[in-house]
């Protein structure tokens, strides 16, 4: 009599630590719109000379807004904390209307580093508004991406912040209706508030392009892909990045049984690494390479030596620097005092 096969053991915690790898995500860390903004600072600095002012954090990122504070750049809450005279950067996440009006007002001259994608967003508002359409703006309240979207036609917006907030809106006509995004949301998330509302209003216009950044879903694409295999995985980013804690949610979604954002290697705690064999590792669109390098030389003195990337797009998207970079702004914003 021919006997069974024995079943195979399932792989205990201890085995699978024993076989150690790290899975490195590509796309991660900067996209275009964060490059540009970053070396629009630091074209400042060098052009103009210190001080730069930056309204609020250029990106959402910890090193990058120390770092820059090192070469000159000082950032402020509000424009009015600006002196008159001054140059003041507007950051990535755009701003309002009402803000380059601020600035006017202080005799300021402005470099404005909005990603061209959130301008995009502004753009939209703008034209649906002159259309008299309701806009419902999928983002999360406060963010300042979602404030400077709203400030370009705030009678026309309505802040819907994901499916559970799509009971609570009210539209004037439900056949003039169109919805617009936050950039840096979760993809999936973000279609299900999208379907939430089109089951109340059929009718709802899609905007003529995705709303989410491409660097947005190219990073929760390779996430998706990493979580299925990776016991536990590590994203680089700040607290106050969406799009970096988009990432850890996405992870979890996958599959990955842990998943945890640390702004540098030093955060990690040992005790997350006790029976795992796969680490995944990305960071969020607003990180400089040089951070995840340092969790990757934290793994390896802890074993995980062997890294393999796992692609999930090629990025090939540059944006040119703000127009204002090619002008005296100094001089302009001294003959603004002198008016």
């Amino acid at each position: 009599m021919t006997s069974s096969p024995s079943p195979t053991p399932a792989t205990t915690p201890g085995e699978a630590a024993s076989r150690r790898r790290v899975l490195l995500a590509a796309p991660r860390g900067y996209c275009a719109g964060v490059d540009r903004a970053v070396i629009a600072v630091e074209k400042a600095l060098e052009q103009y000379g210190a001080p730069v002012y930056v309204r609020h954090e250029i990106v959402h990122n910890k090193y990058v807004v120390k770092t820059l504070e090192k070469k000159g750049a000082i950032f402020v809450e509000e424009t009015e904390e600006v002196p008159e005279g001054n140059i003041v950067i507007f950051s990535a996440h755009g701003v309002a209307p009402v803000v380059h009006e601020e600035a006017k007002r202080g005799k300021l001259a402005t470099i404005d580093a909005t990603c061209p994608l959130v301008t995009k967003v502004h753009k939209e508002a703008v034209r649906y508004a002159k259309e008299d359409y309701d806009i419902l703006l999928i983002g999360h309240e406060g963010h300042e991406e979602v404030i400077g979207t709203s400030g370009e036609a705030p009678e026309h917006i309505t802040l819907v912040d994901g499916p559970k907030d799509v009971g609570n809106v009210e539209v004037r006509d439900p056949d003039k209706v169109v919805w617009l995004s936050q950039t840096t949301l979760s993809v999936d998330e973000t279609m299900e508030t999208v379907d939430a509302l089109k089951g109340r209003y059929p009718n709802l216009l899609s905007p003529p392009s995705d709303d989410i950044c491409y660097a947005t879903q190219n990073r929760q694409t390779a996430v998706k892909q990493m979580g299925a295999e990776a016991d536990l995985v590590i994203v680089v980013g700040s607290k106050n990045s969406s799009n970096s804690v988009r990432l850890v949610e996405v992870a979890l979604g996958a599959g990955a049984r842990d998943a945890h954002l640390v702004d540098y290697a030093e955060e990690i705690d040992e005790a997350w690494l006790e029976g795992v064999g796969t680490v995944g590792v990305t960071s969020g669109a607003s990180v400089p390479d040089i951070l995840v390098h340092g969790v990757l030389d934290w793994l390896a003195a802890r074993g995980y030596e062997d890294v393999e990337t796992l692609t999930a797009a090629e990025e090939s998207i540059h944006f040119s620097l703000p127009k204002e970079l090619r002008r005296d702004l100094r001089a302009e914003a001294k003959a603004a005092t002198e008016d």
